[in-house]
């Protein structure tokens, strides 16, 4: 028997390990709750709704805002009763059928390792304007490849290097808030911005509601992120208590950091000011200008910069995650559930998810970047998505649970009314999209590629292709009374 030992060991040691450690504490997750929503759509992109919207552009963000609280709640109910990496991704796939779980899982994916390539790109351009010996590509290089470095190790770093990027973006966004603040009550002493006179001096609402109506629409996409956390929170030593403490904090997060920030910057800067809808320029720096802070525009860019390696580095890990998940479910090939034996991080899953980012360096070097900016439209209205299931998942899911008496721990509010309400919101979203022309080509590219991807789960569901068993337990909670 004492032959067999050996063997046995070299048996364990050839075998994969497919476990994640976690590591995650506390700390990182309440910051990455926090910075989940906070990007560059924000620091620049929200400059172009509020020229579209004129001042009533806060109406928008308020209604985006709504949809994303409610579908967090939602979020938050599945996912304090079964935590999972997958998170809505499973919960679809337990709830709806597998291809639905193969379906949003996948394009959640596309999502995220598309974005990578974008952020680099951006990243790149930023250094390259501040130190242009070397090539926008190569930053961009630089940065894909530091990130990579980071997710290869335990989930701790990437943790810890995510607390520090978000604690710079809410710092810089609370000065801000600070600053104009006190500029509304004419107590800042520098520049021409004191007051609400841009408020309501060209009119509330300039365009028309049909302007706002647009700005709601793109406002929605601004939001994708806040739902990070519930798939972090699984490698978290109490994952239930994260994910319930973080899903009550995102109305306040979402309420300060958008709404608010919004709200002065259309107090202090009219909503026609040409720096709005400039690239080089965008929001916050329109708004630093008027409030005389100098060198705004270089204040802005490492905010900026820092966003996004904020945003790489989640999507990074959200991705391989995602990967993790489905490979799990027989929805992946096998080999992206590998884990690294001391780390616990699914390496494969992060080597994949990468790829579109080493593209998108490719492309900045040859300049071929037109063509990722077509991949990138099939990704204009997957949050849309994503939000879609999570309602039907937590719709039919919890009707099943209530029809068993299992009594939850965190539950959505006056269901299943408002979860209707969000269903009926998005649809009629998608509709207006269509109709109404401005975001036409994503949602027809993102449903292709919808459509494409439920045949793949289709055919992989007919040919029995990464079978597993399934049962109705796994629609109970963990811990279920």
């Amino acid at each position: 028997m004492a032959l067999a030992h050996p063997e046995r060991r070299r048996q364990l040691a050839n075998t994969p390990n497919t476990e994640l450690k976690g590591g995650l504490k506390s700390r990182h997750l309440t910051m990455m709750s926090i910075a989940g929503v906070i990007g560059a759509a924000l620091f620049v992109g929200s400059g172009k709704q509020i020229a579209l919207a004129g001042p009533a552009v806060i109406l928008a963000y308020i209604g985006g805002g709504i949809l994303v609280i409610l579908a967090m709640r939602m979020l938050g109910e599945m996912a304090v009763a079964q935590p999972d990496t997958g998170s809505f991704s499973t919960y679809a796939d337990r709830a709806i059928g597998r291809w639905a779980g193969f379906t949003i899982g996948w394009l959640y994916w596309y999502f995220w390792a598309l974005l990578m390539g974008w952020e680099a790109y951006v990243a790149g351009q930023i250094l390259h304007g501040w130190f242009p010996m070397v090539p926008a590509w190569g930053y961009a290089l630089l940065v894909t490849v530091s990130l990579l470095i980071v997710n290869f190790l335990n989930v701790r770093n990437y943790g810890e290097f995510e607390f520090w990027f978000a604690l710079i973006k809410v710092v810089a966004i609370v000065l801000f808030l600070v600053m104009g603040s006190l500029a509304l009550a004419h107590l800042w002493p520098w520049g021409a911005a004191n007051g609400w006179d841009h408020l309501t001096s060209q009119g509330f609402m300039p365009n028309g509601p049909k302007a706002v109506v647009v700005a709601l629409l793109g406002v929605m996409f601004a939001f994708i992120g806040a739902e990070i956390v519930t798939v972090a929170a699984a490698e978290s030593a109490d994952p239930g208590r994260e994910i319930i403490k973080t899903t009550r904090s995102v109305v306040w997060r979402i309420c300060l950091f958008y709404v608010g920030s919004i709200f002065i910057v259309v107090c202090l800067v009219p909503y026609n000011a040409p720096g709005l809808t400039q690239p080089t320029q965008g929001t916050y720096n329109v708004a630093l200008d008027a409030l005389g802070i100098p060198h705004a525009q270089l204040i802005v860019n490492f905010i900026v910069l820092t966003s996004v390696c904020s945003c790489f580095n989640s999507a990074l890990y959200t991705a391989s995650r995602m990967l993790y998940s489905l490979a799990r479910r027989g929805d992946a090939h096998r080999v992206m559930q590998i884990t690294g034996r001391k780390t616990g991080t699914p390496y494969v899953g992060v080597i994949i998810s990468s790829l579109f980012a080493f593209a998108a360096v490719w492309m900045m070097a040859t300049s071929k970047m037109d063509v990722y900016d077509v991949l990138m439209q099939a990704t204009g209205t997957i949050a849309l998505f994503v939000y879609l299931a999570i309602a039907f998942s937590q719709l039919r899911m919890r009707q099943r649970l209530q029809a068993r008496g299992v009594r939850l721990e965190f539950r959505m509010w006056l269901f299943p009314w408002l979860t209707y309400a969000v269903i009926v919101c998005i649809i009629a979203a998608l509709v207006t999209m269509v109709i109404e022309g401005t975001y036409r080509n994503e949602v027809v590219y993102t449903s292709i590629l919808a459509g494409v991807i439920v045949a793949m789960g289709i055919v992989a569901q007919v040919f029995g292709i990464g079978a597993r068993a399934r049962g109705e337990a796994e629609l109970a909670p963990a811990g279920a009374e």
